[in-house]
């Protein structure tokens, strides 16, 4: 069952990775996409390798920069009109190293990709989702849910998206549109590479251990974190807005018939954790007043 059937969606990282598997997903189940990276090259072959299963169209785009957004947006118009889906997979992890030796110019450059490229892209064309009058946003978040060393910049950024995922969702929810986060896990793409190519220096020794451990055992399947992405761009899940989810640990097959639930509460979503939660009375100001 083709259930993106005739929906346009619009990729952006989408020449490899999870960008690409995305892709791959999105086809197979019905859409057509329209695919923006960086790589001229690598849009071309992936459009080459994935036209057998669909309509693929390709644009070259850098999401941190303003006038490449906008182009982009003015040919995703002139081929599609209007879009149902817009996927933020674009990413890097920038600088690695201790937040006191990395290059601050290299540390902004991955937040403008990471956190502002994903307001641009959605700023320059929710408004192409907002004249089919429904649709649905999925950005990408990550590092974890504590602290992450050494990739400060990677974990500055991605908690950016969280907080931008739930606020945006909640300025466009009365226009039909859902927007959600996905926390993909550990997978094996080029950011796995990047970790391993720096060392346990700047990585450090447990971070590049574990990278060691992950690359070996192949770690998350791509194709996992796309599934999800075809469950939150579909019907079903609409109506599921402002929420985070694990593309390995969140049960979303049954996420349907508790959507009542979900969206009454604040689970699935980025909170302080009180006190109290964790049975500690430590005489909170509230608690006096």
């Amino acid at each position: 069952m083709e259930i993106l059937k005739n929906k346009k969606a619009v990729i952006t990282g989408g020449s490899r990775g999870i960008g690409k598997a995305i892709a791959v997903e999105y086809l197979k189940n019905g859409a057509e996409v329209f695919l923006l990276a960086r790589s001229a090259d690598e849009l071309n072959e992936t459009q080459k390798e994935l036209m057998t299963l669909g309509n693929v169209h390709i644009a070259t785009a850098d999401v941190s920069q303003q006038d490449d957004v906008e182009r982009a947006v003015n040919e995703v118009a002139k081929t599609f009109g209007t879009i149902d889906i817009l996927v933020n997979a674009a990413g890097v992890y920038g600088p690695i190293g201790p937040v006191t030796d990395v290059d601050p110019r290299e540390w902004k450059k991955a937040i403008d990709i990471n956190l502002f490229g994903t307001f641009l892209s959605v700023h320059f064309f929710a408004p192409l989702i907002k004249n089919n009058k429904s649709g649905s946003i999925i950005n990408f978040v990550g590092g974890g849910e504590g602290a992450y060393p050494n990739f400060s910049s990677y974990v500055s950024a991605k908690g950016g998206i969280a907080r931008f995922t739930e606020t945006v969702a909640e300025e466009l929810k009365d226009l039909g549109m859902d927007v959600n986060a996905i926390a993909p896990g550990a997978v094996n793409t080029k950011l796995l590479d990047d970790l391993v190519k720096v060392g346990p220096e700047k990585a450090g020794k447990a971070n590049y251990e574990q990278a060691l451990q992950q690359k070996a055992s192949g770690g998350v399947l791509p194709e996992k974190v796309a599934t999800l992405c075809v469950f939150l761009a579909s019907d079903k899940a609409h109506g599921i807005t402002g929420k985070v989810f694990s593309a390995v640990w969140d049960p979303y097959e049954n996420f349907p018939k508790h959507k009542k639930e979900i969206m009454a509460t604040d689970v699935y979503t980025m909170r302080r954790v009180r006190p109290e939660w964790r049975g500690l009375d430590l005489g909170e100001r509230s608690k006096q007043q």
